[in-house]
């Protein structure tokens, strides 16, 4: 007969074997068999009872243990870059236990806030009690949604503010963190769905009053889950910097570097200067300074400010806030070229022919002092006979050697033929307080091509410098339109009467042909969004595939290091190629680049969205007392659900349901970007001229809607019809009309045409 364990016998078996805790393993392991299984039963009751040991399922455990396979979320990384995680599920005493992550070559990239299942092993050190190997990844952090909180008897429900969800979710009585009926607040998900099928939140955050002029980019930068406050250690770190010496560095305190920007910018990271080139064998060339803030000097690999960098990947930009990539004691002092203060700086020196090719460059790591910060409208008016008391003493010295190099590198350009968009840029203008106070279209002066034109060109130079020293690096990429999307473009220029050229090896003067040939017309703007949504969207990426919008074979991104964490690693991958001291690239940049420049494409991404977000809803709360005003514009997109009209007066974009379109139902062609009318054969299409009304401008979701008055100068029936073809109640039991199939003909000859030339192809 086998002898029963004690209790502390019991337990030491547990705590050392935490992967065999059933009743049947630790009978085994004691040796008991029959009617002792339930007295062995009675001793684990009772120690359950007293709380030594919990049941899990059929398995037993210590309670102030975590179970030997748990799910966990990741935390951020350590000083060292050791990544930390947290158990999901943690009932015992004392501080929740802390997990060391032990990666294997074979295991995917983990970044704070994913969720993995992993065994763990316990260990005794006084920073962490557990070591976890993955066994998979199971997910991210809970998905999020900012909208108005409701308040209800039972607790509440939460309205979501974007434009694509409209679902409401369910927030329990002790779930709602305090809000406030009407507040604008920032929740996650909490569980299984609830009643009614919809899903249940947790109020993690509240955001305050949704109406309030400045709680429109707030609203975009929690709902993209942009990191918008700086960990109280980054900002210590920050703060404990200093100002760069020359030590180690070539001297441009002398050179009249200027830097050119907007007249409200918030940080200044570029600087140029340009003098006619005296070498004899350079007949009319140009020597071309551009100098950039040395960032690396001070956000060194694996510090606390370098990981909140990479973490936010790039500054994200709105019209009454900036949410930066550094903190302010970086982007606007320290590493900011403000003038008449000495700033460590990456200069190329670039050397042009009279016909702008460059034919050498050298880069140095310097401390320049710049004698002016101007902007473009003053640099312009100088140029055009009116400067004013800043640029009097510089139109010789500085301002009109830059133009003679614009003018080279400018003719350069039109060889080249990079892609020529003309798209004008909206600029959202606030009072005071925060108010819309008009929507502008951008003015596009020479001054500001000259400062692109330098630009382009210095990331040429670090791009072609890094190749040549074979370091790696991230390339800015933007590749080719990929076919599907230009049949698309050739259909719609085909509509406009216009051609885009087919059977060759596409390149950007095709394009720019096209656009050239649509320049002055009606259909321009239509030619040049459509000419953009055939784009491919730029990434990072450590292997080269060129650059097609520009039409570079070599680029990388050198010159913006305050705003752009990719800058920041060429910036690192040059002083690694020059030796210039260890704050270059690290073996973890080295091993991250892939995962790095992923990030920070979708960092990227998320930024512009969020911006565009911000703008849509600025737009939305400056037309919101116009409601029932008529406007004018084009359309601009068309769906299966109506068309989006572009307004002229403010670019504004807007829906025209599918229902004020007319008593017809209407056949909705993906391929052609179409709405055809069942009865009357009228085609919808994208640049047509419209006339709406205002009939709807929502602020908190950036929402507008029109209704249809006219297009292209026909008044259009409004009425309960515009339903799709197929769709909707009160379709006609006689069957169709003449007209109705008329049309549907038109549309099965158009469809057999098109299969028909695929199969030729």
């Amino acid at each position: 007969m086998s002898t029963l364990p004690n209790k502390s016998q019991i337990l030491d078996w547990i705590s050392e074997n935490p992967t065999l805790t059933s009743k049947r393993d630790i009978a085994k392991a004691f040796g008991i068999k029959g009617a002792a299984r339930i007295d062995l039963k009675r001793l684990l009751k009772e120690l359950e009872d007293e709380g030594h040991l919990s049941k899990r399922k059929k398995t037993y455990r210590d309670p102030d243990r975590l179970p030997p396979v748990s799910v966990l979320q990741v935390l951020a990384p350590n000083d060292h870059g050791d990544l930390f995680a947290r158990p999901l599920e943690w009932h015992g005493e004392g501080v929740e236990p802390v997990v060391l992550y032990v990666p294997r070559n074979s295991d995917p990239a983990l970044g704070e806030g994913d969720r993995i299942l992993a065994r763990l092993q316990v260990v005794h050190e006084d920073d962490h009690n557990y070591e976890a190997r993955l066994i998979r990844r199971i997910g991210s952090s809970p998905r999020k949604v900012v909208g108005i909180f409701r308040q209800g008897s039972e607790g509440g429900r939460i309205m979501p503010i974007d434009k694509g969800h409209d679902k409401e979710w369910l927030v329990a009585p002790d779930a709602t963190g305090g809000a406030k009926d009407g507040e604008l607040v920032e929740a996650e998900q909490a569980g299984p769905k609830g009643r009614m099928g919809l899903p249940k939140a947790r109020i993690v955050l509240r955001l305050g009053d949704p109406t309030a002029p400045r709680a429109v980019s707030l609203i975009a930068i929690h709902q993209h889950g942009i990191p918008d406050d700086f960990p109280q250690e980054v900002l210590d770190e920050a703060d404990a910097m200093k100002p760069a010496g020359l030590k180690g560095r070539e001297d441009l305190r002398d050179m009249p570097l200027v830097t050119i920007d907007p007249s409200d910018a918030r940080d200044h990271d570029d600087a140029v200067f340009a003098e006619a080139d005296h070498d004899p064998n350079n007949p009319g060339g140009h020597v071309l300074w551009v100098a950039i803030a040395d960032v690396a000097h001070y956000v060194r690999p694996g510090s606390k400010l370098d990981r909140e960098a990479r973490k936010r990947g790039n500054s994200s930009y709105f019209p009454d806030r900036v949410v930066p990539m550094l903190p302010d004691r970086l982007s606007g002092d320290l590493c900011s070229l403000h003038e008449g203060v000495p700033r460590a700086c990456l200069a190329v020196r670039m050397v042009l022919d009279a016909e702008g090719n460059k034919i050498s460059h050298r880069f140095v790591r310097g401390l320049m002092r710049s004698p002016a910060s101007l902007n473009y409208q003053e640099v312009q008016a100088a140029m055009d006979g009116a400067p004013n008391e800043r640029t009097e003493a510089l139109i010789q010295s500085v301002i009109r050697p830059l133009y003679a190099a614009y003018a080279a590198l400018r003719s350069a350009r039109e060889r080249r033929q990079p892609l020529d968009l003309d798209l004008p840029e909206r600029k959202v203008v606030l009072d005071d307080d925060g108010k819309v106070q008009s929507v502008d279209f951008t003015e596009r002066l020479d001054a500001h091509r000259l400062i692109e034109e330098c630009m382009v060109l210095a990331n040429v130079a670090a791009a072609e410098t890094l190749i040549a020293k074979n370091t790696p690096l991230l390339f800015r990429v933007h590749e080719e339109p990929a076919m599907d999307k230009l049949d698309s473009l050739r259909e719609t220029a085909q509509s406009a009467g216009l051609v885009l050229a087919k059977g060759q090896v596409l390149q950007t003067r095709h394009l720019n042909k096209l656009l050239h040939d649509a320049e002055g017309t009606d259909e321009a703007e239509l030619i040049n969004l459509a000419t953009l949504r055939s784009m491919t969207q730029a990434y990072y990426n450590p292997q080269n595939f060129g650059h097609f919008g520009l039409a570079l074979k070599n680029y990388a991104h050198f010159t913006s290091p305050i705003r752009r964490y990719s800058d920041l690693i060429v910036h690192r991958a040059l002083i690694t190629a020059h030796g210039w001291g260890g704050d270059g690239l690290s073996p973890v940049d080295l091993e991250t680049l892939e995962a790095t420049a992923q990030h920070i494409s979708d960092t990227e991404r998320r930024s512009m969205l969020a911006e565009r977000d911000t703008t849509d809803r600025y737009l939305a709360a400056f037309l919101s007392d116009r409601i029932g005003a008529e406007f004018t514009g084009k359309i601009s997109g068309i769906a299966k659900f109506g068309v989006f009209v572009k307004l002229d007066e403010t670019g504004a974009d807007g829906l025209v349901p599918i229902s004020t379109l007319g008593n017809e139902y209407f056949h909705f062609d993906r391929e052609a970007g179409t709405l055809m009318g069942g009865d009357t054969g009228r085609i919808i299409a994208l640049g047509m001229r419209a006339k709406v009304k205002l009939i709807e401008a929502a602020p908190v979701t950036g929402g507008i809607a029109f209704e249809m008055l006219e297009l292209e100068g026909k008044e259009v029936e409004r009425g309960s019809g515009g339903r799709m073809q197929g769709y909707g109640r009160g379709r006609r039991k006689a069957g169709p009309s003449p007209k109705r199939k008329a049309a549907k003909s038109k549309i099965k000859a158009a469809k057999t045409k098109r299969k028909v030339t695929r199969r030729r192809k």
